[in-house]
């Protein structure tokens, strides 16, 4: 490919550059990316600027210098879809979904202005139950490694001789060796959940490196843009708070890895007769293990987001004695729990129930904190078209902690079931985590009655729509089939906005059985089983079956996650599938958890707003920015962060757009009515094109519309409903795509154009000289 010579994009270029065009059309495309010769329509393309992540490109034609003025816009693809997907490997960013999630929690809250303390209140909140979930993660690295494999297998003969790798380990006087004490056993398999520590805190800090070391364009904050967040200087540089939550997080695990080390030898030691000499050490390490997660907590508690100013300091002496001290204290735990103690023996299973209780409590009660602030500040300014009428957060929350569990539950069980296979003789894991895989079947019964109510409402609207079909092509004869065909696809594009009640009957079920897991694992210290036991015959048969099914039903749903992960990273179609959800969460910056996956609009809003003010600064002429589906939202999100005199040359095309329809119904605090409507008053004008059959984008529904309106009224699909000369060929179906397809597309370009600064001069009439606006 072609490559074209430009300046570094460090700093803005000050001096006039030949440009063959004064009239520019930046592309954006959206969720599954493109190539830019398909955006483009030719074959050879030339990149302008930009590296192999991310880059600006032209037609080979467009970019000669002699090439003669036209009367359509020069056309710019940015080409993003790189930032969200690459080779398999990859697919492991799936594992930290749960992560990817409750980040998302953070930026659903409602919108509230001037309620500064509260909103304050509910991200302390998400960013508490963040921590919650990384210590969630930890804990079952260390269910698996130290008490199932360290503690119950290799303590066991049977299983240590059934599983040949374990042998050092074992107990007796045969087999035994200096690994066989259970000290010893429980300090080698602490490499293996510290080991994942380090490997979260590796990628988090790669990706910080990449992602957030990205500069926005400097600009002053604008007080006339007081509608969305994201037009602030600082909104898309969080290097500094990354680093915090980063050091934070990785004393956490640490931390709770030297505490699934120290309880156990604590307990040995601190019992009648138990050892003099590790006294004081086991005191010491009781006290200095909680004092130092007291630090990592209230680092997570003091830190918010600065936003009105790039905050380019890193906090290193924080950064790097946090996670050091939190190291230290982990390698004096295992030195300790290492010393020799007769007569110690591992039985039964480590106290993992209380633990995972605990967590399972401490997230229960956020999660009912963060509803209360929620609807608090949802009260404050009503917004009918929010998602769940503000309880979104909190719901999103919930099922990042669902998902915590079901990843947690999942790896135990499927370890503990290898390890023992049917014999039965390990104990198994804790008792809260069987109770909760055994809710799984009554959640999927849940889910598929939702699924067959809104399967049944879907073919009502299918019926209703045929007769609209019908009324709006009236003269031309009927074909039942196309019929059909458009309006199944206008009635399956709705079920996006059903999407709410989805979320609720989740939520509800979800919140309902895992209280009553925890409740019944904390009375009865059984499992489900083992709980109905001498009970009816048909309970005991019921709970007997619900405890298998759901044992297997999370093991392999574990692995069912791994495969379509790794798939949608090596599939187009499959990636398309999902890629709505994974790009909706990343596109958001990592404000809540550190070990979320990066976000990539924090490289290419930077990109966008760097192009169009370098373009316009040089030229002085008219740019259309234009975005399809995700495309839009980086495209809103940049317009806002340009300079005021930069946005009077720009006009914003969008179609197929998520801006109201998912993100405005999200995220009210940054896409609501009021945050739209700012963007319609900042950028120079706004035209919004989408279809009754495309089920992501929709209208924008700007409040307070002028002439001529933000939306244009919903384009035909297809295009025609029968054959006809200029179409004889079934037209095809297009939902989300092909938007550049249509006629409208074309005109209303135009249209921006002529709007777009009037009194600036058109094309030079002298076909060999090249044209050049004026500022």
């Amino acid at each position: 490919m072609e490559r074209a010579q430009e300046r570094p994009a460090g700093r803005q270029p000050t001096e006039p550059r030949h440009e063959p065009d004064t009239d520019l059309e930046l592309l954006v495309h959206g969720v599954g990316g493109t190539t830019p010769e398909k955006m483009l329509g030719d074959p050879r393309t030339v990149r302008i600027t930009g590296d192999d992540t991310a880059a600006v490109f032209r037609r080979a034609a467009d970019a000669e210098a002699g090439s003669p003025p036209r009367h359509r816009p020069v056309r710019e693809a940015y080409v993003w879809c790189k930032l969200t997907s690459g080779d398999g490997s990859r697919a492991l960013w799936l594992l930290l979904l749960p992560f990817m999630v409750v980040n998302l929690a953070h930026w659903m809250r409602p919108a509230a202005p001037g309620r500064q303390r509260t909103v304050r209140l509910y991200g302390l909140l998400v960013r508490l139950a963040a921590l919650t979930l990384t210590v969630l993660l930890v804990a079952a690295a260390c269910e698996v490694a130290l008490d199932l494999v360290a503690w119950q297998c290799a303590g066991d003969r049977a299983c240590a001789r059934r599983h040949s790798w374990l042998g050092f380990l074992a107990p007796g006087p045969a087999a035994g060796g200096w690994w066989s004490t259970p000290g010893r056993r429980l300090a080698l398999a602490a490499l293996v959940p510290a080991a994942l520590t380090g490997l979260l805190w590796y990628l988090s800090h790669r990706t910080w490196n990449a992602y957030e070391s990205h500069q926005p364009l400097s600009h002053d904050p604008d007080p006339a843009t007081d509608g969305s967040a994201l037009a602030r200087p600082g909104f898309w540089y969080g290097r500094r708070l990354v680093a915090r939550l980063r050091a934070a997080h990785t004393a956490a695990g640490l931390l709770t890895v030297a505490a699934a080390v120290a309880i156990p030898a604590v307990r040995f030691d601190h019992r009648p007769g138990g050892p003099a000499a590790l006294d004081a050490l086991s005191w010491l390490l009781t006290a200095a293990l909680p004092a130092w997660a007291g630090a990592a907590v209230g680092v997570v508690c003091r830190r918010g987001r600065s936003e009105n100013r790039l905050d380019q300091r890193l906090d290193r002496h924080l950064v790097r004695c946090l996670p050091l001290g939190a190291l230290t204290l982990l390698f004096l735990t295992l030195l300790y729990a290492g010393w020799a103690r007769p007569g110690w023996r591992s039985a039964g299973r480590l106290p993992g129930d209380p633990a995972f209780g605990a967590l399972m409590l401490t997230q229960g009660l956020l999660v009912v904190a963060l509803a209360a602030v929620a609807g608090y500040l949802y009260r404050r300014r009503p917004d009918p078209r929010a998602g769940m009428r503000g309880l979104g957060g909190p719901a999103v929350a919930l099922l990042a902690c669902a998902l915590g569990g079901v990843i947690s539950g999942g790896v135990a069980q499927r370890v503990a079931d290898w390890l023992d296979g049917t014999r039965a003789l390990l104990p198994g894991p804790p008792v809260l985590l069987t109770w909760q895989a055994s809710a799984i079947p009554a959640l999927l019964a849940v889910l598929l009655l939702l699924a067959a109510r809104l399967a049944l409402s879907t073919a009502r609207l299918a019926r209703a729509e045929r007769d609209r079909v019908r009324r709006e092509h009236p003269g031309e004869p009927e074909d039942p089939a196309r019929t059909r065909a458009i309006a199944h696809a206008r009635a399956m594009a709705t079920l996006t906005d059903r999407a709410p009640l989805v979320l609720a009957v989740l939520t509800a079920t979800t919140l309902l059985l895992g209280a009553a897991g925890l409740a019944g694992a904390l009375a009865t210290g059984k499992t489900p089983a083992a709980a109905a036991r001498r009970t009816h015959d048909a309970v005991q048969a019921l709970a007997e079956t619900s405890q298998a099914l759901g044992s297997w039903l999370i093991g392999l749903g574990f692995l069912l996650f791994v495969t379509w992960g790794r798939r949608a990273y090596k599939d187009a179609s499959a990636r398309r599938t999902i890629g709505i959800l994974w790009d909706v969460g990343t596109f958001w910056p990592r404000a809540a958890h550190p070990f979320a996956p990066p976000c990539y609009a924090e490289r290419a809003v930077p990109d966008l707003t760097w192009r169009m003010a370098a373009w316009t600064q040089r030229t002085g002429g008219r740019l259309v920015l234009s975005g399809h589906s995700q495309g839009s939202v980086l495209a809103a999100a940049a317009a806002w962060q340009l300079s005021p005199p930069v946005r009077g040359r720009v006009a914003l095309l969008t179609y197929g757009s998520p801006l109201e329809r998912l993100y405005g119904r999200w995220f009210p605090a940054h896409f609501g009515p009021p945050a739209l409507a700012a963007l319609h008053r900042d950028v120079a004008c706004w035209r919004n094109l989408h279809r009754l059959t495309d089920p992501i984008g929709g209208p924008v529904r700007v409040p307070g519309d002028s002439a001529p309106p933000v939306d244009h009224e919903a384009l035909e699909d297809p295009l025609v409903y029968g054959r006809s000369s200029d179409h004889p060929l079934p037209a095809p179906i297009l939902g989300h795509s092909d938007y550049q397809a249509d006629p409208a597309f074309t005109r209303e370009r135009a249209r921006l154009l002529n709007r777009l600064c009037p009194d600036l001069p058109g094309q030079r009439p002298d076909p060999g000289a090249p044209g050049r606006g004026r500022g």
